[in-house]
């Protein structure tokens, strides 16, 4: 038996975990949540955005100062390392950014100890995504007091890692309805992304390999590599323009200087526009078929329950009332009411001619 104290204790966190679940839901039109779900939801979608602005000002230059750590090494066994420089962050952001890892640690753990089924919950990716992005910044806090050489080379790594920070805008998929069909639709177009990544791999292989050679017809005489006049040195550097002009995406940084040159990217640029709209059609299609699906299950109406009584037993204290109401209703004409219908009644059943009632 569980105290009165630990029952209440769960039942306070199921209700938090309901919370956060009907929080999700904040921009499908027929959830009917309530107030306080709006709130969470709102203030969720809150520290999101405000952790990724953080994790974009960390990188400006205004907030960061520039410190010079360098310690005079009297040990003349060591060498001179020379200046070491270290870069700080306004302490500012770092407050900031610690009240939203806490209320993103609030917020996952309150999923993860009353979650139902907590073997789906940790096989979650968005789960998976929001311990992750988490987890750095106690780390980093943890060892940034230490002054061990090992904690400051894990410190500095995770320094590195912190782009994982940005895994966070995925949380937004739990609170917009578009963000979760986009999602059904790469994970049911992967075929199709594959078979664009295999075209574009063969298209490119086969260009970078023609510019290559086209671009050597027109070389001097006096060149004995043949790529002195053009940017296209070897073949795997016809990959980058390849890929470049095939997406027409064009960055311009290399271009044909021959008139064979022009005449292999303008083949390249023609199959690429091909190459990418065969697959696309599908994509898209996908796409309109999983949101028209999302769109009709909000416009479902909500199936209530409903209360069927259950019929009373033998021997149970309303079953002679049922009863009696029973053969009060069996008849439009019976005059079952109060005191007089029970001695008709029970006249009745005892096999005696009723009393014609005065009123």
């Amino acid at each position: 038996m569980h105290s009165p104290q630990a029952t209440e204790c769960y039942r306070t966190g199921r209700q938090a975990y309901l919370l956060l679940s009907a929080a999700a839901n904040l921009w499908a039109p027929a959830s009917p949540i309530g107030g306080t779900a709006e709130f969470v939801a709102f203030a969720s979608l809150f520290f999101i955005l405000v952790s990724i602005t953080t994790f974009c000002l960390e990188t400006h230059e205004a907030f960061n100062t520039i410190i010079n750590k360098t310690e005079a090494v009297r040990n003349e066994s060591l060498p001179d390392l020379g200046p070491q420089y270290e870069i700080e962050t306004d302490p500012a952001l770092t407050y900031v950014e610690g009240v939203c890892v806490f209320w993103f640690t609030i917020e996952f753990l309150v999923r993860v100890i009353f979650s139902p089924d907590k073997l789906e919950f940790i096989k979650s990716v968005l789960n998976i995504i929001d311990f992750v992005a988490i987890l750095p910044f106690y780390l980093e806090v943890g060892l940034s007091g230490m002054s061990s050489k090992a904690a400051k080379d894990v410190l500095g790594f995770l320094r590195v890692v912190r782009f994982v920070r940005i895994l966070r805008i995925f949380k937004l998929t739990r609170h917009f309805v578009g963000l979760r069909v986009l999602g059904h639709t790469l994970r049911a177009s992967i075929n199709e992304f594959l078979l664009l990544i295999i075209f574009l791999a063969l298209g490119v292989l086969i260009f970078a390999t023609m510019i290559y050679y086209a671009e050597r017809i027109g070389a001097s005489p006096n060149d004995p590599t043949a790529s002195i006049h053009t940017k296209f040195k070897n073949i795997p550097i016809g990959f980058w323009w390849a890929v470049v002009t095939m997406t027409t995406l064009g960055y311009g940084d290399m271009y044909p200087e021959t008139w064979s040159g022009m005449v292999v990217g303008a083949l390249c640029a023609l199959a690429g526009v091909l190459t990418i709209a065969m697959p696309v059609p599908v994509i898209v299609n996908n796409f309109g078929m999983y949101y028209s699906l999302a769109m009709a299950k909000q416009k479902l109406p909500k199936k209530r329950k409903k209360h069927i009584p259950q019929a009373p037993q033998g021997g149970s204290p309303t079953f002679s009332h049922t009863e009696l109401n029973l053969a009060c209703n069996s008849t439009q004409g019976d005059p079952c009411h109060g005191s007089r219908g029970n001695r008709v009644l029970e006249r009745n059943r005892s096999g005696e001619q009723p009393q014609r009632l005065n009123d």
